[in-house]
């Protein structure tokens, strides 16, 4: 919810935003996914082979929304015409052991400015921590188009609020 209020803060719509996911097809992108499907967004990921969505949850979101999700192995490809650029660790909690495996795995995944000059006026998000010179380099962290720390904020407040719901 606080992703999609991020974007909605800085693009002033939802509807026929395409957002390109660029990593890992985990619960994250699982999760923004079956949102496009319910907000008339799209979302295509792009994940090393091995490391795609998977195709229930695709099928899933298309279901809902015909064409909502697409899955594909080439970032380049992926952030043409794109306006939100998503990414997250290739190594979450747990695969630790992975690490070195998938750091090789990822390479050419990274949002950096090569990729970014495919698509100069999306905006960047990651749900973080950020491993800065993995999934997403220093300059894209920093750059005005990024809203992750906008992001960050938001998903704080949807905490608290969550809280206070299930507390009260």
């Amino acid at each position: 919810m606080a992703d999609v209020m991020t974007i909605r803060e800085h693009l002033g719509k939802l509807k026929s935003i395409k957002i390109a996911y660029i990593g890992d097809g985990n619960n994250v992108a699982r999760s923004l996914a079956f949102a496009c499907a319910k907000l008339g967004m799209k979302i295509v990921i792009a994940s090393p082979k091995g490391y795609e969505l998977d195709k229930k949850s695709i099928d899933l979101t298309n279901q809902l929304a015909a064409g909502t999700t697409v899955q594909m192995n080439n970032p380049h490809d992926a952030v043409k015409g794109a306006d939100v650029i998503y990414t997250d660790t290739w190594v979450s909690m747990g695969q630790e052991n992975e690490k070195q495996k998938r750091i090789a795995d990822f390479q050419g995944f990274t949002i950096d400015a090569k990729l970014l000059s495919l698509a100069p006026k999306a905006k960047i998000m990651h749900c973080l921590p950020a491993y800065r010179g993995y999934e997403i380099s220093d300059e894209a962290m920093e750059s005005q188009n990024s809203i992750v720390f906008d992001e960050a904020e938001n998903r704080l407040h949807f905490q608290r609020a969550l809280l206070k719901k299930l507390l009260s």
